[in-house]
């Protein structure tokens, strides 16, 4: 009943998202526009500033940085008038605390400065112009905490000088960048590098962007951007630097185990990291597991360090390369066999090797597909695979397979995409956990299901079916009805 309350709710952020589009542009155009000084409607007409003052604008950059290309950072420096407040220092940290909603609050601003009269016995609190504009701005509370340590409520103009530092990434690419356009300072975080993936228009504007985002987030001291698509066999893309260095060898942390790797040359997602931990914490000490798809480890590493037997699998020889490097690194080669195979021949070679004497113990076997893309066909793979041996009812392999969905009941589409792979209807016979949203109407899944003994043992790798008769000692396949064919 959850499963089914989460997929409905997600259907619905879908169709509202197809729906809102309209509403949604036409907000950004009157941000824009309200950034711009084009549209307001807060003004002060009395007390600190006596005159008409836009929101917002005291913390815009000067209008000339717009189409900047190349950074210049002092065309950003800017004198703001703010209101300020008179405390005598053996009352200041006092005060401070009872005002922390008013003071003023930007990168590399104090809010406490030196008296402008240099008197000692007194420091001028700076606040925020949009939230006091006189003394009766000060809520009930702060006004009573300002009377009991004897603080008049007087508010004097400080001038302020604002420059590049004490502006955030999203107010400088938004002066610099054209009006009306999306601004996009998100990044992914691997190790020292900031990961973006800009879109067209923001293109003629990248090498600033990249410089932005690395001085704006200490321990960034490198910017790339994607210049095209995942590509599926080895599971990497093309980037380029936007700023910094050239260095694309990450070190990272990821659930208390560390990676390295050439992030230009293997697949890695930090965003993934909650679902790895998910499926380990099923992996039980002494449970076998095939990594089909392993990357550089971050399903086979932790697992081994839970007690897990591992093999783990990557066409990709530089993952190849980096699991094994990242094995040693934690400690964990003994416990990890590792293989640069095509993932089908993987399963049909040491994986079909190990498992009849793992069918006969106790431990679970647990199979790992995480080839989004692709691993949905690869289940075909699992057809007939033991085909000459003597079927098992237990202990059968269970199989985690990913794939992205673009399906309104993404659920369904899952399970009928890997029952028409696989030969045989999975439906109530697995279960679909939403791993997270990839992209507008674009979901990562994963589907759970234990084998079918009627796959597994099937004599023709082909075609599966499941028998309503008792299943003889070795099965026969045909194609079953309630499988579409692909």
């Amino acid at each position: 009943m959850m499963q089914f309350k989460h997929a409905f709710a997600r259907r619905m952020l879908r169709i509202l998202s197809r729906t809102l589009v309209p509403i949604q542009t036409q907000r950004k155009h009157d941000s824009a526009a309200l950034l711009s000084g084009r549209l307001f409607s807060h003004s002060v007409s009395s007390g600190f500033f006596g005159r008409t003052v836009m929101e917002l604008k005291l913390y815009r950059p000067p209008p000339g940085v717009r189409g900047m290309t190349s950074l210049d950072k002092d065309a950003f420096t800017q004198t703001i008038t703010v209101p300020a407040l008179q405390v005598p220092t053996g009352v200041l940290n006092k005060v401070i605390k009872s005002l922390k909603k008013s003071t003023i609050q930007r990168p590399g601003v104090h809010r406490v400065v030196q008296d402008k009269e240099e008197n000692s016995g007194f420091r001028l609190v700076l606040l925020d112009p949009n939230k006091v504009s006189s003394a009766s701005s000060f809520s009930e509370t702060e006004a009573e905490a300002l009377r009991s340590f004897g603080v008049p409520e007087e508010l004097q103009q400080y001038e302020l000088k604002l420059t590049y530092d004490n502006l955030k990434t999203e107010e400088v690419l938004e002066a610099v960048l054209p009006q009306g356009q999306d601004v996009t300072s998100a990044f992914s975080r691997v190790g020292h590098i900031a990961h973006m993936n800009l879109r067209d228009h923001q293109l003629p504007y990248k090498n600033l962007i990249g410089e932005v985002i690395m001085d704006k987030n200490p321990g960034v001291t490198c910017v790339v951007n994607k210049t095209n698509t995942i590509d599926s066999t080895y599971r990497n893309f093309k980037m380029e630097v936007l700023a910094g260095e050239e260095n694309m060898v990450a070190k990272v942390k990821e659930n208390g185990v560390a990676y390295e790797f050439d992030f230009s040359r293997v697949y890695w997602n930090p965003r993934l990291s909650t679902e790895h931990q998910r499926v380990v914490q099923l992996v039980k000490r002494g449970d076998t597991v095939f990594d089909v798809f392993a990357g550089v480890g971050p399903f086979a590493i932790p697992a081994a360090r839970s007690g897990a037997n591992v093999l783990a699998n990557d066409l990709n020889p530089e993952s190849y390369r980096w699991l094994q490097h990242n094995c040693k690194l934690n400690k964990v080669q003994s416990k990890v066999q590792t293989f640069n195979l095509d993932g089908r021949d993987f399963i049909r070679g040491p994986l079909k090797q190990e498992l009849p004497a793992l069918l006969k113990g106790g431990s679970a076997v647990h199979v790992v597909m995480n080839l989004p893309a692709l691993a949905l066909e690869f289940l075909d793979a699992f057809r007939g695979l033991l085909n000459l041996q003597p079927p098992a009812e237990q202990n059968l392999p269970i199989v985690h397979c990913y794939g992205f969905s673009k399906d309104d009941n993404p659920e369904a589409d899952m399970v009928e995409r890997a029952s028409r792979s696989i030969g045989f209807p999975l439906e109530n016979k697995c279960s679909v956990h939403f791993v997270r949203n990839v992209a507008p109407n674009k979901d990562m899944m994963c589907v759970r299901f234990t084998v079918p003994k009627e796959v597994l043992f099937c004599s023709d790798e082909g075609k599966t079916e499941q028998s309503e008769e008792p299943a003889p000692k070795r099965p026969k396949c045909e194609d079953s009805p309630n499988v579409t064919s692909a």
